[in-house]
């Protein structure tokens, strides 16, 4: 079992300790969770009343915290609580699950398929003709790569993820467990003869650098030229993102929302959960979609939506009093 002093762990995080406790360290929890050998976090004031109750020996807190940590206890200040969390994740983060080869005799590899220096191909994997797979890239059990695509340095594939025919994927990606890339885009159009015509959808995927995609999560391939992700956003698990859409750097699409095709994010757009949005809408840099949300229309940069329809927040939160008092009001 891990376990690292006060001192230890500030050496890592580089923050101000305040009080001192005599406890090593074996795991990081929740304040309401945590035992007196466990540390915690505190990254909004409005948390500090449950430091009382909790049992954990330290915690560490955002810089303007404004209780004390009690005897035998401990704080360590820092910047933002939140980030330093995730360097104390980091430290007690159990290793990975292990490969007994670098490649397993079970793996299925195309003669033609180049594995580059350090790539790692666990069992049942199937890697089809004139893929390339990066130096040091982890392709875990049981995941399908099709042909002429690409995977790029330093990435993670889980299990169960399938990346369809001429595909291309960045370095540092994550693909999380039952991913599918390139999925055939949905596009029918009705015909006498015929009921619905499939339309064929002949383009691809395209994924910038430091990428990652929950598992359960769909990216289909464009009808033509590509469906792109910029580099490092960040999608969430059960994600539908459709045919041709294209999104800017840093995007985030938080689980089980979706966008139609040829939809285009700016930079640093912010979906939230649930939140649905139309095909050939155009979402300017940072802007934010509230969770639940159904987006009609282009939304301006930085503009924050809320809705369904949506429109601006304070819009609609003023639509939602005018209804509560509506509402109350029937009720006298």
């Amino acid at each position: 079992m891990k376990s690292y002093s006060t001192l230890e762990i500030n050496e890592v995080l580089k923050g101000i300790i305040i009080g001192e406790t005599s406890q090593s360290i074996t795991a990081p929890e929740q304040l309401e969770a945590a035992t007196d050998t466990e540390i915690s976090f505190i990254g909004n004031r409005k948390y500090e009343k449950f430091w009382e109750t909790s049992k954990a020996c330290v915690a560490v807190v955002n810089e303007d915290i404004s209780i004390e940590p009690g005897e035998n206890r401990a704080f360590i200040k820092v910047k933002n609580a939140d980030l330093a969390m995730s360097q104390v994740l980091e430290l007690f983060a159990p290793p990975t699950p292990l490969f007994s080869s670098e490649i397993h005799p079970t793996a299925i590899i195309d003669l033609t398929a180049t594995i580059c220096n350090g790539a790692k191909i666990g069992a049942g994997c199937y890697i089809g003709p004139n893929v390339v797979i990066g130096d040091n890239t982890i392709i875990y059990p049981n995941v399908t790569i099709l042909d002429e695509c690409t995977i790029g340095k330093n990435s993670i594939i889980w299990s169960g993820t399938v990346v369809r025919e001429r595909c291309h994927i960045g370095n540092d990606c994550i693909l999380h467990p039952n991913c599918t890339i390139g999925a055939d885009g949905f596009g029918f159009r009705p015909c006498p003869e015929r009921g619905l015509v499939k339309i064929p959808q002949i383009g691809n995927v395209i994924i910038g650098n430091g990428v990652e995609i929950g598992a359960n999560s769909c990216v289909d391939r464009g009808k033509f030229s590509s469906t792109v992700l910029g580099d490092g956003c960040k999608i969430d698990n059960l994600v539908q993102i459709g045919h041709n859409s294209k999104l800017g750097k840093f995007c985030i699409m938080a689980g089980n929302s979706g966008l139609a095709g040829s939809v285009t994010l700016g930079n640093g757009v912010i979906i939230g959960g649930s939140a649905s949005i139309k095909d050939h809408t155009t979402i300017g840099d940072g802007a934010i979609v509230g969770a639940g949300s159904g987006v009609t229309g282009d939304i301006p940069a930085g503009k924050v939506m809320l809705g369904y329809p949506a429109v601006e927040a304070r819009d609609a939160l003023k639509q939602w009093a005018i209804l509560k008092r509506l509402v109350n009001d029937s009720k006298k």
